[in-house]
């Protein structure tokens, strides 16, 4: 099979469309023949090298950490799924990844995809709609009739956050560009603030602040949050001192494999209440320009590797 690999760590010009051998599943794997994957900024930051000391993978690595496809073949002790399903998922991200025609996950971080979905569009939920949910639901307990403030709200994360939040009751403020104000309040942000042009920081008791850009942005979030708020970043690791400065809870969050979180949103999708929004999409052999889109931070949706039909 063809796979996007890279046996050094570096700039775009160290990926790699190689032939490699067909992985064979463990008892509790399944095969999946990848009908589609996505680009997130992880994707990235691991071939420049930047996680190695956490991660540590062994090369060649095989990039890529969205999938949809086909179940090709199931371990000996997976029942759940069957050959033939139609599933997605965000794989441990410590394995081989999904730009290739085949790769092996663990069954329990499979789901059955959305049947509303495309390929595409279900190849572009499971990380960054995880990502949200974790966030949101699980890390900070986002509440009916709370406020939130979301940043970035037209990126991939913010995309689904804004809707995750809606369907929880909350009013949610999010961090845009003009441009994107339409887009936003199309997923149901109640209040678009132009970053260019507006002080978000001038905000008030807002009970969760969701981070997904780090550095000023969090700095200047903390004055913004009611006693008892909560912070939660994805970008950059809040500091404990401030946040008990301003009497509040912070936290940090790298998203997790989790096959209920994935029903969870194939039932949202399944019933019209989420929307996914591709910015772009490109061949097995384009991965490089894929690379190239993420990194200018101006997608407004996700990223799409197409690797079979």
């Amino acid at each position: 099979m063809k796979a996007v690999q890279i046996n050094r760590f570096g700039d775009r010009s160290v990926l790699e469309l190689n032939d490699i051998e067909i992985p064979t599943p463990t008892v509790n794997e399944v095969l999946i023949k990848v009908k589609s994957a996505a680009v997130n900024p992880v994707d990235w930051k691991i071939r420049q090298g930047y996680l190695q000391s956490v991660l540590n993978h062994p090369l060649p690595l095989t990039l890529g950490w969205d999938v949809s496809g086909e179940v090709a073949a199931v371990g000996a002790q997976v029942t759940q799924l069957k050959v033939g399903d139609a599933v997605y998922s965000r794989p441990e991200i410590s394995k081989n990844g999904s730009f290739a025609e085949y790769m092996t996950v663990t069954a329990d971080e499979v789901a059955l995809k959305p049947s509303a979905f495309t390929w595409q569009e279900a190849a572009g939920v499971p990380l960054a709609a995880l990502t949200a949910l974790q966030s949101l639901y699980e890390i900070a307990n986002l509440q009916a009739g709370e406020r939130v403030l979301i940043h970035g709200g037209s990126g991939a994360v913010g995309q689904f956050a804004i809707q995750l939040a809606k369907l929880r009751g909350a009013y949610v403020y999010t961090t845009t560009s003009a441009k994107n104000t339409g887009l936003v309040q199309s997923l149901g942000a109640d209040q678009a603030i132009d970053y260019h042009l507006e002080d978000f920081s001038k905000l008030k008791d807002i009970d969760v602040v969701f981070d997904t850009i780090g550095g000023e942005t969090q700095a200047n979030s903390w004055q913004t949050l009611i006693k008892g708020g909560r912070l939660v970043s994805i970008s950059a690791n809040p500091d404990a001192d401030t946040a008990t400065k301003y009497g509040v809870s912070a936290y940090f969050c790298f998203v997790q494999p989790n096959r209920e979180h994935l029903d969870h949103l194939s039932g949202l999708a399944n019933a019209g209440k989420l929307t996914v929004n591709i910015d772009s999409e490109f061949g097995l052999h384009e991965v490089a320009k894929a690379h190239e889109r993420s990194e200018t931070g101006r997608a407004q949706g996700k990223i799409i590797i197409n690797i079979s039909e």
